[in-house]
């Protein structure tokens, strides 16, 4: 716990059992959408609001505490994995999503082939398939 308290501080965030009870969340189920942070947080610290937890999402993003991900056709995903641009793989049967790192090179790991005059600082690359699990099921 006091590790999430000297994250917000670092921030220069107020410390609450909210934010303490996200980041704990996020900490033990990376890749989780806000509907399971919020269930995750609801039985650590009892009654809170959907809002609430959005809300502290939100800045705890902002911050760059938290990484939202955003697949294609699926519910965003929070993990607490910031700081380097790793990419991800994702079950297309089952969701499960599992953290990748750079393929190649430094960031932004991939270069364009014309960058438009961007100064490019990032690439975000979605591996899809299925997980042993669903591969099996569906043969």
């Amino acid at each position: 716990m006091e590790l999430f308290r000297d994250q917000l501080r670092s921030c220069e965030m107020s410390v609450t059992a909210s934010r303490i009870a996200v980041l704990k969340a996020v900490s033990e189920r990376p890749h989780s959408t806000a509907d399971m942070i919020l269930e995750a947080v609801k039985s650590d610290i009892g009654s809170v609001s959907k809002q609430a937890v959005y809300n502290v999402l939100s800045i705890l993003t902002e911050h760059d505490l938290l990484r939202k991900i955003q697949p294609s056709g699926s519910p965003s995903l929070y993990e607490n994995r910031v700081g380097d641009n790793h990419h991800h793989l994702i079950c297309r049967g089952c969701g499960l999503t599992h953290d990748i790192n750079c393929s190649v090179g430094h960031r932004p790991c991939l270069n364009a082939e014309k960058d438009h005059g961007f100064v490019i600082d990032e690439a975000e690359v979605i591996y899809w398939g299925m997980c042993p699990d669903c591969f099996t099921k569906k043969s």
